[in-house]
């Protein structure tokens, strides 16, 4: 084991989140294995033991891998000078991160409000949206945005909703993909709507819409003078192998939404980057939308860092490339070895999604995968979908494990449950 971790007693972290934090955390994670995570570099994590374990999950956070040196460097800089801003004065790791968003955020959009969450950066963009007097709320049947109040309003699962309402009034959901039911929700409130899309529904299980669609939302809300909200919180910053998954059919919304990579893996940040004239408000009142940590110095080096190092190592387009590597290889040994058990394998880039029409399969081979060494996510709107984002910083040894793993994973699936027919 590093002499750099600390001995970690794995019964009494147990005991503590049990007792203090989250008790059915702590039974997840008895049936994924016990294993308390210490440490972390690259794809890679370390457990209390020694054990390692590739990361292919972490929700879309590693497109850098963990602790990426470049990140790393720019946030120990801001750490040991001024970490913390007293947001009286003005502050310069802020605008070197602005600066540094604008330079890879679509043409048009050049004003920001940096959060800590990509529900914050939801939040924001529902009330800009109120300040543009558009009230009603249209988004897609299993997109996800978040579980704060106003983001679990537009975030279409009951589960998540029903033990909180009433939620926000005036939000209608629309099928994902489905522009003639939107543009019905949007001739029923002409001028007073906004829309909230994901280039690809990670959380709903990696669906991919058909080609044209994002195109045919921007010109729908133009001609119905709704505003567009893309959140990229989730396929933003390389995970679909270009810069933002909008870009790729030309669109520019009036407000899209960063996160999770953002940080760089190191620090939560998120932000709401919107037009000049859907900015405003905002612009001309600055505490009517304010948060204490928002644009805290650590988290600006951290964006500053985390873009750098996208651009520098070339991580967007080495997303795409993996992507296309790993979502065939996963296709074929689906079909090799789940040959009947109504498995589908979907993928944009780094964010690959293996659909199961029985959820049980989906949990069976999220544990086959722990047990191989391989970590993988369910997606939270969709419980039959597992999900695979891992950094575009795998190396080609950490490629053939992946694959390898999988395909054993798969075939342990395939062995547990061997009476399943294509019926």
């Amino acid at each position: 084991m590093n002499a750099d971790i600390d001995v970690v007693d794995r019964e009494e972290v147990s005991r503590v989140y049990r007792r203090r934090l989250s008790s059915g955390r702590a039974r997840l994670a008895d049936v994924l294995g016990g294993h308390i995570e210490v440490a972390s570099d690259g794809a890679w994590l370390t457990m209390s033991d020694g054990h390692r374990i590739l990361n292919a999950g972490g929700y879309g956070v590693l497109i850098t891998g963990a602790r990426h040196p470049t990140v790393v460097a720019e946030v120990e800089r801001q750490l040991h000078t001024h970490p913390m801003g007293t947001r009286i004065f003005l502050e310069p790791a802020a605008a070197r991160a602005a600066e540094a968003l604008m330079s890879v955020a679509p043409a048009g959009l050049e004003r920001v409000h940096f959060s800590c969450s990509g529900a914050e950066a939801t939040e924001a963009a529902i009330k800009l949206a109120r300040l543009a007097g558009r009230r009603h709320l249209i988004s897609m049947t299993g997109g996800y945005h978040g579980k704060t109040m106003g983001a679990l309003s537009v975030t279409a699962k009951r589960a998540f909703q029903d033990p909180f309402r009433p939620l926000l009034p005036d939000v209608t959901h629309v099928p994902f993909g489905d522009v003639t039911a939107l543009t019905a929700a949007l001739e029923r409130h002409p001028g007073e709507a906004c829309v909230i899309v994901e280039p690809v529904q990670g959380e709903g299980g990696v669906h991919i819409p058909p080609s044209g669609y994002l195109s045919a939302v921007r010109a729908v809300c133009s001609e119905y003078g709704a505003l567009l909200v893309v959140d990229e919180v989730q396929t933003g910053l390389g995970r679909l192998g270009a810069w933002w998954g909008c870009t790729a059919e030309g669109v520019r919304p009036d407000i899209l939404l960063s996160g999770k990579a953002l940080g760089g893996g190191i620090v939560p940040v998120a932000a709401t980057v919107a037009t000049e004239e859907v900015f405003g408000a905002l612009n001309r009142d600055p505490v009517l939308h304010t948060s204490t940590f928002s644009a805290a110095p650590l988290g600006m080096a951290a964006v500053s860092g985390a873009i750098r190092a996208i651009k520098e190592d070339g991580l967007v387009e080495r997303a795409a490339a993996l992507g296309e590597r790993l979502t065939p290889a996963f296709q074929r040994i689906v079909a090799a070895r789940l040959p009947h058990h109504r498995c589908e394998v979907r993928g944009a880039g780094l964010l690959i999604g293996v659909d199961f029409a029985d959820p049980a399969l989906a949990a069976d081979l999220l544990l086959a995968l722990v047990a191989n060494d391989i970590i993988a996510n369910i997606s939270l709107n969709s419980d039959h979908v597992v999900r695979f984002t891992p950094p575009a910083t795998l190396t080609e040894s950490d490629v053939d494990f992946l694959i390898d793993r999988f395909e054993r994973a798969a075939a342990e699936v395939a062995a547990n449950n061997p009476e399943v027919t294509d019926a």
